[in-house]
């Protein structure tokens, strides 16, 4: 079946919530306004029950089908956070909030799983239950494993959970998708560095943690090119050095490493912290001083299920007329933790030829709209169909 004529119609409206929504962005579990939004538009819509809190200001609703001879309930989710960003799009409905935007697209994903829900709640053409799930803190907060923790799976028994992403430079309304390992494993490091300050005329007299970061910049290469299996995947990242003077005649007494490793597969995790930790120590000792190394796991590997990701692909290509094969991405998304509570799938659809996400002029394409919210439809429709 392709694109819903149901969806055709309501694209000025969800077109209009979403806009809103990117004139208001909220960070990290600060959504108070879009999650009030969400539950103001859920009972409107008709929802059995709208539940709000989990995960601090997650909303979830459910709809019941015609029958549910099934028992069966699928989990659809949306995220909602914004990002940290100052908007450089110039358009009649930017970011009112300074240094807050709607980088990422999850205004759309919203909006989307918002005109979806008001779609089923009309027609509820299916056989069980629909929990429509909108996440706070997808950006870094780890918002959908406070949702998981809070016992959401169990509250609602949900038996499987499906996620979407926009993606920009990908045809507008396209589908890509893959089973197993699909976004990597983030995790977070800082390192202290510290050695003994003094006058930059006198270098002799000190030992310089500035030299020292610069080794353990370069020795931290190492870990992938070096004790990585080729044939695997591996990022780290040194995303920042900061020293302790800002003078030109002062060599400072600390530095500070900050960055991120990326993996796939829970072995190279291990090797990398374990290496990352032995090379800052190891490089800092070299040089006279010391290491104290903080290494924090974050979103685990994402992993979409075999059977899930098959249907979902077919549901895709039900919709546009084919589903793409998705590369492996190192970016993290925490729907991981609802993929490791669930079975279920994680699909990408096309924003077009728009700047990237997590830039300031990134921008969701409302043309997408359609086709996002027929593919949330139809998984239902699809997977519980009416008896």
């Amino acid at each position: 079946m392709p694109v819903k004529n149901r969806f055709a119609e309501l694209l000025p409206e969800i077109t209009e919530w979403r806009r809103d929504i990117h004139e208001n962005p909220e960070i990290l579990f600060e959504t108070h306004r879009t999650s009030a939004l969400v539950e103001e538009k859920l009972k409107a819509f008709g929802c059995d029950e709208v539940v709000t809190g989990l995960g601090r200001t997650g909303v979830v609703g459910l709809i019941k089908g015609k029958t549910n001879k099934s028992g069966k309930t699928i989990g659809l989710r949306a995220d909602m956070d914004a990002l940290p960003i100052l908007e450089d799009t110039g358009l009649d409905y930017a970011s009112k909030t300074p240094g807050a935007m709607h980088a990422c697209g999850h205004d759309g994903h919203t909006a989307m799983l918002l005109g979806a829900a008001k779609y089923l709640a009309e027609t509820r053409n299916f056989d069980g239950t629909v929990a429509v799930i909108f996440q706070p803190a997808e950006e870094g907060g780890g918002g959908g494993k406070e949702m998981v923790d809070d016992g959401m799976m169990e509250q609602f028994r949900i038996d499987e959970v499906y996620g979407m992403h926009n993606w920009p430079g990908k045809p507008v309304g396209s589908f890509a998708i893959r089973p197993g390992a699909f976004f990597a494993a983030a995790d977070q490091f800082d390192i202290y560095l510290t050695g003994k300050g003094g006058h930059a005329a006198k270098p002799n007299e000190t030992v310089d943690t500035t030299v020292m970061g610069a080794h353990v910049v370069l020795a931290l290469q190492s870990i992938v090119s070096r004790n990585l299996d080729p044939v695997k995947q591996l990022v780290v990242s040194v995303t920042a050095f900061e020293t302790g003077s800002l003078a030109h005649n002062v060599i400072p007494e600390t530095v500070h490493l900050r960055g991120t490793v990326r993996t796939m597969d829970p072995d190279v995790q291990d090797m990398a912290e374990a290496r990352l930790k032995e090379i800052a120590e190891g490089t800092a000792a070299m040089l006279g001083g010391r290491a104290e190394v903080d290494y924090r796991r974050g979103y685990p590997v994402m992993v979409n299920s075999e059977e899930q990701t098959a249907f979902a692909a077919e549901v895709a290509a039900s919709v546009s007329g084919g589903c793409d094969d998705a590369p492996q991405v190192m970016g993290g998304e925490d729907f991981a933790f609802m993929l490791n509570a669930r079975p279920g799938a994680y699909i990408l659809v096309g924003n077009g030829d728009t700047a990237d996400v997590h830039h300031p002029k990134y921008n969701f394409n409302d043309e997408a709209i359609p086709a996002g919210c027929s593919w949330w439809a139809e998984i239902v429709e699809k997977r519980m169909p009416a008896a």
